[in-house]
């Protein structure tokens, strides 16, 4: 993926997913929208997905006073990608070794799928601990093969990363009658299995930050950072002026929790953030996947690695299918994929996910479902992807103050849950390694630089 857009912020009227049309409640959700910003805060946090939200609430924890921290959102709250995915907290057991190694080596690549397993238990922890009312649900997945060509890939990874020490003790094998038996995949040629979870993405980050609210830390949306600057004042302890449509603030800290849009206020990261419009939709099952023979799993379903469907079946029995929504790299564009606009969805895509609603109802036609099943809605929202497939984590050299934790190529769930809290680590003055990250995660310019070289090379 070669092409690159102009740094953009947020379009202002984007699609409305599943899971905010079932939280227009959220008190916060236009929190400070028509009032001024504050002149300066010790912490300025733009974002206020779970990267932003945790990252905030992980510096409460560790000490810091929330009355000392302020999230900017340009939209309303947990508007970007954290509340436009499929729902899934589903980590990568070794299907993108391959691909991680080719970037960062085989040990860095091992680190990365280790990391989304530690990701799993450390959400599941905290929607225990706290009791949070997020439609949390552990249960099985499977990595699914649909072609012979994704069937050797599987193997071929599989095969790899036990022998770079990846532990695969967790995971079960299936195929031929036993994978479409198990999956319920008509057409499953083999499938893995292993754990995950499935959650209400919107409910969690408003939990979060109805927390750090409690706290003291506050909360402005629909208010755009537009520039930072250096602070003109010798010797003054707020280092960065942060411009935004409701005035500027001064600020000791910024932390870059904007994923997809990080280039805007860092436009060194041009070219090394691709933002790509994913799209989902939900859907309303007929009598064979309701009832008691409701989907019990997640699954991703995929012709190959890059053309997939994610499948989550939520608790309320509906079935979620995200992904690239198409069997064939003839249906897509790059003005499907390479863009920053989410205010739209895609017809031709929405029909693909219900052709595979259908082969997963095992019905012949959407005719015959009654008034009220199949496609109930469709979404989009903007991935970050990064040029060498891992986020960005750490302070930003040469910006001394400034921090990100960004560029999460559409797997953020399966990463933040210990990317923020390494970053809250690093901001109170710990180590990387006190971090517990894999080293490929962290920032630096000669990252950035090489990774865009390789860009400009191909081009």
């Amino acid at each position: 993926m070669t092409k690159t857009m102009q740094p953009s912020l947020p379009k202002p009227s984007s699609t409305l997913s599943l899971w905010h049309r079932t939280t227009r409640s959220f008190p916060h959700l236009h929190a400070n929208r028509l009032t001024p910003v504050p002149a300066s805060t010790k912490y300025l946090i733009i974002g206020s997905g779970i990267s932003g939200a945790l990252t905030a609430w992980k510096l409460i924890e560790s000490g810091v006073q929330g009355e000392d921290i302020l999230i900017i959102e340009a939209r309303e709250a947990v508007s970007g990608a954290s509340g436009r995915n499929a729902g899934h907290i589903r980590p990568d057991s070794f299907r993108g070794f391959l691909d991680y190694a080719k970037f960062h080596g085989p040990e860095q690549a091992k680190k990365i799928l280790e990391n989304e397993r530690v990701v799993l238990e450390k959400v599941r922890a905290f929607v225990q601990e706290h009791n949070v009312d997020c439609d949390f649900n552990y249960l099985r997945t499977f990595e699914v093969a649909l072609t012979e060509v994704f069937v050797a890939l599987l193997s071929k990874s599989l095969a790899a990363f036990k022998e770079a020490g990846g532990d695969v003790s967790h995971v079960r094998f299936y195929e031929g009658e036993a994978a479409k038996a198990e999956t319920r995949v008509p057409g499953a040629l083999c499938a893995y299995e292993s754990a995950a979870a499935s959650n209400h993405p919107g409910k969690l980050v408003q939990w979060i930050l109805n927390d750090f609210i409690t706290k003291g830390g506050k909360l402005w949306t629909h208010c755009p950072a537009t520039r930072v600057e250096r602070s003109q004042c010798m010797n003054n302890p707020f280092r960065w002026e942060v411009h935004t449509p409701r005035g500027t603030i001064a600020a000791e800290t910024v932390v870059h929790c904007t994923n997809a849009y990080a280039a805007y206020l860092l436009p060194e990261l041009e070219k090394f953030i691709t933002p790509r419009r994913s799209q989902v939709n939900s859907f309303v099952p007929p009598l064979s996947l309701s009832g008691g023979d409701t989907l019990k799993h997640t699954m991703a379903l995929r012709y190959r690695a890059d053309h997939f469907f994610s499948v989550n079946s939520l608790n309320n029995g509906m079935v979620v299918l995200g992904g690239t929504g198409t069997r064939s790299s003839v249906d897509m564009t790059s003005e499907d994929l390479i863009t920053f606009d989410d205010s739209k969805y895609s017809d031709r895509l929405a029909q693909n996910s219900t052709r595979e609603f259908l082969d997963l109802c095992r019905e012949p036609d959407a005719t015959l479902l009654r008034h009220g099943e199949g496609l109930d809605h469709a979404w989009t929202g903007i991935i970050g992807m990064t040029a060498d497939h891992a986020p960005l984590v750490g302070p930003i050299e040469g910006l001394e103050g400034q921090w990100i934790c960004a560029g999460f190529n559409g797997h953020g769930m399966a990463g933040i849950f210990t990317c923020a809290p390494g970053l809250a680590k690093l901001i109170s003055g710990l180590s990387w390694a006190d971090t517990g990250l894999p080293e490929c995660f962290q920032f630096s310019t000669a990252r950035i630089q090489r990774l865009n070289q390789h860009i400009k090379s191909t081009l």
